[in-house]
């Protein structure tokens, strides 16, 4: 057991199999383990024809797969990724070398109900420790860089289940203020994540040697994106918190292109929740009640909480747009857009809406 398993104690006893990730990281239904502790070296030779005689070896056959429970199909996905990220990196269209991997990744993204491909989640959460991890390149920067995005993971998971709470509530409400500070609680190991990151990951490294390997992909005619960070859903915190009604054409277009990486709970949570009232919108509705002087005290909490929480996305939000303009400045960068599919110029426009939203929320305490 490591830091990031004590952060939600019990997240493996969830019902939802996609939670258990102690099982998942156990489990090898491919009998993957040899074949993906070469995998680095073969993609530091830039070996094609090794990768695709990999990845074909270990296609299953499919009447196997069908059989799987959701544990082994989480796990299938994520050993067969690797190897599809790594052939595109070096120039390879992996179905289209390996066609036979074609109705296995399909049954697994209907078994699984996710994207035909691995995610992030499959890449970090999923992904075991110690000798069996999987990796592309085997670099001690690629393992801090998984590691501090599975830290982030069962915080995010109790995070959503507290925003869900202020989503029921009113900020006259003394649960409201309660559950806006356990989400800030919460949100703390997302921005000790990026802490990590800035650390222990150069951006030389991440923009020219990892960066490459989280290329799309082509899935019967349709291309998916590879294990990016932006598919762990901060972005659900700020929907309940500030997002919901309070649009932006540009972060509304990423949240779309977003979504169907997400785990099935975190679509229905988008579902629940997105043309809602945000929690700045229920204390904003509030304070305009109040006929001036202070505000009621349970009033006045809320606020409190709700900008500390604010305050910890925006500083997040700054930190991971330094650690962006780094990885992507000029002398650095081999792409134009994030491996979320973004331009490092809307990571600007979320920190400026998170920005206004917290400082809207402070004032009405000032």
């Amino acid at each position: 057991m490591t830091l990031y398993d004590l952060v939600v104690p019990g997240l493996d006893e969830r019902t939802d199999p996609r939670y258990r990730t102690a099982e998942i990281r156990a489990a090898d239904p491919l009998g993957a383990d040899a074949v993906l502790a070469a995998l680095p070296a073969m993609n530091a030779d830039a070996d094609t024809p090794a990768l695709t005689v990999a990845l074909r070896a270990l296609v299953p056959d499919l009447d196997r797969a069908a059989q799987w429970s959701v544990v082994d199909a989480l796990a299938a996905m994520r050993d067969l990724g690797i190897l599809l990220g790594s052939l595109k990196r070096h120039g390879v269209q992996p179905v289209a070398a390996v066609p036979e991997v074609l109705p296995v990744l399909e049954l697994i993204g209907r078994r699984t109900d996710m994207v035909p491909r691995d995610t992030v989640h499959h890449y970090t959460a999923w992904n075991p420790t110690g000798p069996r991890r999987r990796t592309y390149t085997g670099h001690p920067m690629e393992a801090h860089l998984q590691e501090a995005v599975r830290m982030a993971f069962p915080g995010l998971v109790a995070a959503l289940d507290t925003c869900a709470r202020v989503a029921r509530l009113e900020p006259y409400d003394p649960g409201f203020a309660l559950a806006l500070d356990r989400t800030a609680q919460h949100v703390q190991s997302v921005v000790d994540a990026i802490d990590i990151t800035a650390a222990q990951v150069s951006p030389e490294y991440f923009a020219r040697t990892l960066r490459p390997y989280f290329e799309e992909i082509d899935v019967d005619g349709r291309s998916y994106l590879g294990p990016a960070a932006a598919q762990i859903p901060l972005w659900l915190v700020d929907l309940t918190l500030w997002q919901c009604d309070r649009p932006d054409p540009a972060y509304d277009a990423f949240l779309a292109d977003s979504l169907p990486y997400a785990l099935p709970a975190w679509r229905d949570f988008h579902a629940r929740y997105a043309g809602g009232v945000s929690a700045v919108g229920k204390l904003s509705a509030a304070v305009s009640w109040e006929s001036g002087g202070d505000l009621p005290p349970r009033l006045a909490a809320s606020a409190r909480s709700l900008a500390r929480v604010l305050r910890l996305l925006k500083s997040f939000r700054a930190r991971h747009l330094t650690l962006a303009r780094k990885a992507y400045a000029e002398e650095l960068r081999r792409y134009d857009e994030g491996s979320g599919g973004a331009p490092v110029s809307l990571l600007r426009t979320i920190l400026d809406l998170t920005r206004d939203n917290e400082t809207l929320v402070r004032r009405a305490v000032a």
